[in-house]
């Protein structure tokens, strides 16, 4: 739907003018649509220091511009009856600058759009699938955090209907999503207790991004109706598996062929498509402190089985950073490995587009695949040791300058800074008296 008397017509009374901050979160306003009109055509202002709020609502930055304003511009094209309440109609927003009007550097959506544009420069469209995994967790005042996972039985991995989701919430939400024309494909239980996928359709990279935007949210949503918390955090459970955010990308030219495919090529892949390896595999530490944006994004990396710790490539190897998966001709496609769910998504898209993008320009070449269980052969061959803490990965992304440029300085710039914020409260808190010192030294020492 695009007009609002289109929206008037199926029942809407409010718009939902949304937009992501820079961790992910839809932040917005709902406006009555009958006087939604000067919000269209205007925007919705909002204070821009709510780009430099941290998980624990903490205001970071904004006081040095006297917390002014940031508009956010409906793109009515991008609107969804909400599945969970007809008469809402969700509306995702671009961020532009007061009093210039101009495109806000702290926009997410905006930086994607930036990156798509370049490719476009070349010829190129870059498409993207979302593949993100979650756990559902219910309270539990005697569990870490009050949290446990919601049902605790040996893995059903790959299980479906009543023995994954004996109260049905995933059904729910895998219908919602559909209702929501999010394009989901399938469901399953994953490897962990109460830990689910559910994956989406590809398509043109700020498209497919919005859907996985909307889709986190929507999941959160339902699980909180029902009581429960979903989370996509990377290592939300001691002693189980961890949770991924894997994105698959590939690149058409005008005429809609996939660029990454190459029939006479040896290996069936293109220069092109060498090249955007190349530049991920050489962006790859920087784009740690965007794909794995937590402390506990690390504990993932350290401590799960299948999550990447070295920036490498590999054909239909799900031990390497970089997989190339074994279709080739128009599903031919890179899948990045590395991200956790607490990524943004258009963060995510954007660093990996950006890379690739990257080693098209500079004509980088790849380095040499690795093969098998490459943890098993000699040190050389592994690759680049990707960040194994947030403070390490952050430090890489303000290093490298040519991601930051793509990206965006003004983004990086405050990203780094609630970021660093962050990581100082961890810090503190890693200072306190913990149970575990008590129970070690009180009475034996």
């Amino acid at each position: 739907m695009a007009t609002v008397q289109e929206l008037e017509a199926a029942g809407v009374r409010i718009l939902r003018l949304v937009y992501a901050d820079l961790h992910g979160k839809q932040r917005g306003k709902d406006v009555l649509l009958e006087r939604a009109g000067h919000a269209i055509s205007h925007g919705k202002p909002f204070v821009e220091a709510v780009m430099t709020i941290d998980n624990n609502h903490n205001i970071v930055s904004g006081e040095a511009e006297g917390f002014r304003d940031l508009l956010a511009m409906p793109d009515l094209k991008t609107a969804r009856i909400n599945p969970l309440d007809p008469e809402v109609a969700v509306v995702l927003c671009d961020l532009s600058s007061v009093p210039s009007h101009r495109p806000s550097g702290l926009d997410s959506r905006g930086a994607l759009k930036r990156v798509c544009a370049r490719y476009a420069k070349l010829g190129l469209t870059p498409v993207v699938a979302h593949e993100l995994e979650f756990y559902l967790l219910e309270r539990d005042a005697e569990a870490i955090g009050g949290l446990r996972p919601m049902t605790m039985r040996d893995s059903s991995v790959y299980t479906v209907g009543p023995l994954a989701d004996p109260t049905g919430i995933v059904r729910a939400m895998f219908d919602a999503c559909e209702a929501f024309q999010l394009e989901p494909i399938s469901m399953a239980q994953e490897y962990g207790h109460s830990q689910n996928e559910i994956n989406l359709t590809h398509g043109e990279a700020v498209e497919a991004t919005d859907r996985a935007f909307l889709f986190k949210a929507l999941v959160k949503q339902i699980a909180d109706m029902d009581g429960i918390v979903a989370t996509f955090m990377g290592m939300p459970v001691d002693e189980d598996e961890c949770s991924g955010y894997h994105l698959h990308a590939s690149l058409v030219d005008k005429a809609g062929k996939n660029v990454f495919d190459a029939p006479r090529a040896q290996d069936g892949l293109s220069v092109i498509a060498h090249q955007f390896i190349a530049g991920v595999i050489e962006h790859a530490p920087a784009m740690a402190g965007l794909l794995n944006p937590t402390v506990n994004s690390y504990k993932r990396i350290i401590n799960g089985g299948l999550s990447p710790k070295f920036a490498n490539w590999g054909h239909d190897n799900r031990m390497a950073m970089l997989r190339i998966c074994e279709e080739r001709g128009p599903a031919a496609r890179a899948e990045v490995r590395s991200g956790d769910g607490a990524a943004n998504p258009y963060l995510i898209a954007t660093a990996i587009l950006a890379a690739g993008l990257d080693g098209i320009e500079r004509k980088l070449k790849s380095p040499k695949p690795v093969v098998g269980n490459f943890y098993e052969g000699p040190a050389a061959a592994m690759g680049a040791q990707l960040p194994t803490s947030l403070g390490a990965a952050l430090d890489a992304l303000e290093a490298d300058t040519r991601l930051v440029k793509l990206v965006g300085p003004a983004l990086i710039e405050t990203f780094l800074a609630i970021k660093r914020y962050e990581l100082g409260r961890w810090e503190a808190q890693q200072n306190r008296l913990t149970a575990w010192e008590l129970e070690e030294y009180a009475e034996a020492l």
